[in-house]
């Protein structure tokens, strides 16, 4: 390979800096060229940096480069570096562009060049401050990373450019530039001239032009409206015609859900919680309440669905659960499957089945599944060195063993898998073990075991992965994970255990050894379904018909994604596996771990306590979903989601088109008569649900949440207040219809919000339906076209609010109560509130949150209506602006009384 470099031109630092990581990996020969040489033969324009490959082909976008060396050093891509490069390329880029021609060519100083740069730097600022992590994309330096330090280094090597507000952005400028590449990388292209480099490249360029910032209006999105052809509006209003009349016909829940020959067939699995303890929320959002929202779009996508879970009953941490409370091992079992069974009811997630694994069908399937590996060669037998307590007088499970992991030092590192780095470990590898028990140093004897030959099944395993990877939905750290393994190279894995609660293995001479959990624990998502239906195998066993997607947290992913698989290809049962492996990284408490021993944040029994609705709770946990990197629980920012996002937004818009249809139309849906803009709208919003259906698709719950079916509300406040019907509804015979169609445009709106909203709430939903009198066929469908489902003459029910304010001294309260030992209580009543996960975005919201609430205000005082209705808007505007105070970090001073003028 050859790199083409040349002084002075921005583009050269970031791919110089990124070339540092392939040192030693590939020969790369890098030269120095003139601005005007013409590297690339094809091209009309000198262009550098180029990078000419040993196949004969140019790469040369800056991007493309850093993103090719990246890669060829075994960097695996993310969703979050993505993000990030996408924003440099559309947000960072124009401004910076036009700052640094400001500085260079045309000689402006201060504000003048950092004003315009100001928003873009902030924004990099507080999300590196929010996640709390030193790099853009996590604990280590990643693409995104190099892109945006080489980009930004002419400028903000000056001081006087880098805000010294900006704290987390300095730290992270200044860790990137004193690294040695980056260190390189500047000295060749800037040459020690500073900024002023820049110059002769910068005199050629044609001036930058700054982005126009939109104002905040009420006005729709005019760009994306006018970017709608007349073919896709004409389509969304026959869509819109044809109404009830394009559902299909209701279709009763099948009992068993079965496969269909010629439907699509999805198959759901949500890791196996241990049944020895009470999940926390993080344990409930990474894998069945994602799940959940996954079942519940496949049902109204019409697609046949079968959704299960259960408990993991069998293995050492069930035994030491019961020898903690002085329990039998069946009876701990029992107690906390009764416990799941009710947290997961109360959190409304939709299982078909939620069964557990100490059942005869898991003997029977595992026993099978083992004696055809043994058949076919794929078990092996050797002699293994475990500990052993010579005070308790048995061989130490994993479980029952803790020491400092081998790996990253982790202090408290279970015998089996470290926490903390995530790798699987043998417990003699530990050091420092302690038996779990009695607290005293095992001893290092043999035992006899069996072993999974994985090293036999790596071929088939690699095989498989090829052709299920591309085009599937394997999130990219599960992809990570696999591919870590492989690497690495596979060996073989222990599958039995000395314990008794367990899945007896039927060979001889092993009958005092049962399974090791993590053999047979996968197997458990067959043996519920086959408790489930004697015809189990119709999903199990048919690769060809059904779709599996297994959700999880990123822990389980190597039982998912290698062993299992791996024990299903050497059985040679044309079993099922996974398709789509949807994997979570992990959410974080304020600002450490969950710690039920320490009272630690909120578990699953204790969110019912807290008088916040379940939906609620879900809606925030979909919020911050952590789905590319770890994410944490904030109180105060769930209040602000709820107050803001939920009340003041979503809740809004709902009640004042369904209260309009009651007010002004006695409580039926107007006629409507569509003018071309409504017709836009209609095509709009289309557009809209199309977005929302792509990203559920793959699985992509954050975004859909906070995109959509934002936007479609946000459109429906827009259209509200732009047409303003209740001025209209008192003018002349045009007006009251003009009235009429937008009053019920508006509730149709709200009436699609209702279904798109099912996913993520649907004891929200259910109330919305309910409230508008939904028809039953339309609650139980989402097509990819908005239709009119309440047409002129329907009859809507009662219209009360959807969701209660949560106050700031309610959710301190259940910040101190579920804080254990890391809040600190004071005595003294507080005189500053700050909000440190806040962005810009959410300010953003905030703002425009007060804007609208101005404008409803005015026209409540302008129309003079009745005081109680005015105070009430003016305490939610007063609200909306004290959460705007505490996102911006502004004190809060003591209301006084109000000077006279």
């Amino acid at each position: 390979m050859r790199l083409f470099v040349s002084e002075g031109a921005p583009g050269s630092l970031p791919v110089l800096a990124a070339a540092g990581r392939v040192r030693g990996r590939a020969e790369l020969l890098i030269s120095t060229v003139g601005p005007e040489e013409c590297v690339v033969p094809f091209l009309t324009q000198p262009k550098v940096p180029v990078l000419q490959l040993d196949s004969g082909n140019y790469l040369f976008s800056t991007t493309a480069i850093c993103r090719y060396f990246f890669l060829l050093s075994g960097w695996e891509q993310d969703d979050l570096t993505n993000q990030w490069l996408e924003w440099e390329a559309t947000e960072l880029q124009p401004t910076l562009s036009a700052a640094l021609y400001y500085l260079v060519v045309q000689g402006k100083k201060g504000e003048d060049v950092l004003g315009p740069l100001r928003r873009a730097l902030t924004h990099i600022d507080h999300s590196l401050s929010r996640q709390n992590c030193p790099f853009l994309a996590g604990e280590t330096e990643s693409l995104a990373d190099i892109v945006l330090w080489g980009v930004l280094y002419p400028l903000l090597q000056d001081p006087a450019y880098l805000p010294e507000e900006l704290g987390a952005l300095r730290s992270w400028f200044q860790t990137l530039s004193t690294q040695e590449p980056c260190q390189r990388a500047a000295e060749t292209v800037l040459k020690q001239q500073g900024v002023l480099a820049l110059r002769p490249y910068l005199q050629k360029q044609s001036q930058p032009s700054l982005p126009e910032e939109k104002a905040v209006s009420n006005e729709p999105e005019e760009e994306e409206l006018a970017t709608l052809s007349e073919e896709e509006i004409a389509m969304a209003v026959t869509a819109w015609e044809k109404g009830l009349g394009s559902l299909p016909s209701f279709r009763p829940q099948q009992n068993p859900v079965l496969p269909v020959a010629g439907e699509r067939n999805v198959l759901i699995t949500s890791a196996l919680p241990y049944v020895n303890n009470v999940p926390h929320l993080g344990n409930i959002i990474g894998c069945v309440l994602s799940a959940d929202v996954f079942a519940r779009y496949s049902r109204l996508r019409q697609w046949n669905t079968l959704y299960l879970c259960g408990t993991d009953e069998y293995g050492t941490a069930t035994e030491t659960k019961a020898m903690e409370e002085g329990l039998t091992p069946q009876e701990i079992c029992d107690k906390y499957h009764n416990i799941h069974a009710d947290i997961y009811r109360w959190f409304n997630i939709s299982f078909d089945i939620f069964g557990r694994t100490t059942t005869p069908q898991q003997t029977k399937i595992t026993q099978d599944i083992f004696h055809r590996l043994l058949a076919r060669g794929f078990v092996l037998q050797d002699s293994v060195e475990q500990l052993r307590c010579e005070r308790c007088a048995r061989f130490l499970a994993d479980r029952f063993v803790e020491g400092i992991c081998p790996f990253c030092g982790y202090e408290e590192a279970r015998g089996d898998q470290c926490d903390k780095c995530g790798k699987l470990i043998n417990a003699i590898e530990l050091k420092k073990p302690q038996c779990k028990v009695c607290r005293s140093c095992p001893v290092v004897k043999s035992s006899q075991h069996l072993f999974l030959d994985l090293p036999k099944l790596e071929k088939r395993l690699e095989e498989w992965l090829g052709k299920t990877l591309p085009g599937s939905d394997w999130t990219p750290n599960a992809r990570f994970i696999i591919r870590s393994w492989l690497r690495d190279g596979l060996k073989p894995r222990c599958i039995t255990r000395d314990l008794k609660w367990g899945t007896p293995v039927p060979l001889k001479g092993f009958e005092d050894k049962v399974f090791y959990v993590w053999f047979d624990a996968t197997i458990g998502y067959l043996s519920i379904t086959a408790n489930y239906t004697d015809q189990w195998e119709r999903w199990w066993k048919n690769p060809e018909q059904v779709d599996l997607y297994q959700f999880m947290a990123k822990d389980n992913v190597p039982f998912h994604g290698l062993v299992f698989p791996c024990s299903a290809l050497g059985a040679e049962d044309n079993y099922t596996l996974v398709k789509h492996l949807i994997a979570t990284e992990y959410l974080n408490y304020e600002d450490g771990k969950f710690s039920k021993s320490r009272g630690v944040g909120v578990f699953g029994d204790m969110a019912q306590d807290t008088g916040i609705p379940a939906d609620i709770w879900r809606f925030y946990l979909l919020y911050i979903r952590p789905e590319g990197q770890d994410s944490a629980f904030s109180w105060t920012d769930m209040l602000l989601k709820n107050n803001s996002e939920l009340l003041n937004n979503l809740g809004n818009f709902i009640n004042r088109a369904g209260m309009f249809v009651s007010k002004f139309f006695g409580g039926s849906v107007p006629e409507m008569v569509l003018t071309p803009d409504d017709q836009r709208l209609l095509a709009h919003i289309t557009l809209e649900l199309r977005h929302y259906h792509q990203l559920l698709e793959k699985v992509r719950i954050p975004g859909c949440l906070t995109q959509y079916p934002h936007h479609i509300f946000d459109s429906g406040n827009q259209y509200i207040q732009v047409n303003e019907p209740w001025k209209r509804i008192k003018g002349t015979e045009a007006d009251r219809q003009r009235a009429g169609t937008v009053t019920g445009l508006a509730v149709n709106i709200a009436a699609l919000l209702s279904i798109m909203l099912q996913p993520f709430m649907p004891t929200v939903s259910a109330t919305i339906q309910t409230q508008l009198q939904l028809p039953l066929p339309a609650c139980s469908v989402l097509l990819t076209k908005f239709l009119c489902t309440l047409p002129a003459g329907h009859q809507i029910g009662m219209v009360t609010p959807l969701f209660q304010k949560l106050e700031n001294d309610q959710i301190e309260s259940l910040r101190q109560r579920f804080g254990g030992g890391q809040v600190k209580v004071s005595h003294k009543p507080a005189v500053v509130e700050t909000v440190k996960t806040v962005g810009p975005q959410q300010i953003q919201m905030l703002m425009d949150e007060v804007t609208k609430q101005g404008s409803i205000v005015r026209e409540l005082k302008a129309q003079k209506a009745d005081k109680n209705q005015v105070a009430a808007e003016v305490a939610k505007l007063l609200d909306l602006k004290k959460q705007l105070a505490l996102a911006e970090g502004k004190p809060l001073e003591t209301p006084k009384g109000k000077k006279k003028k």
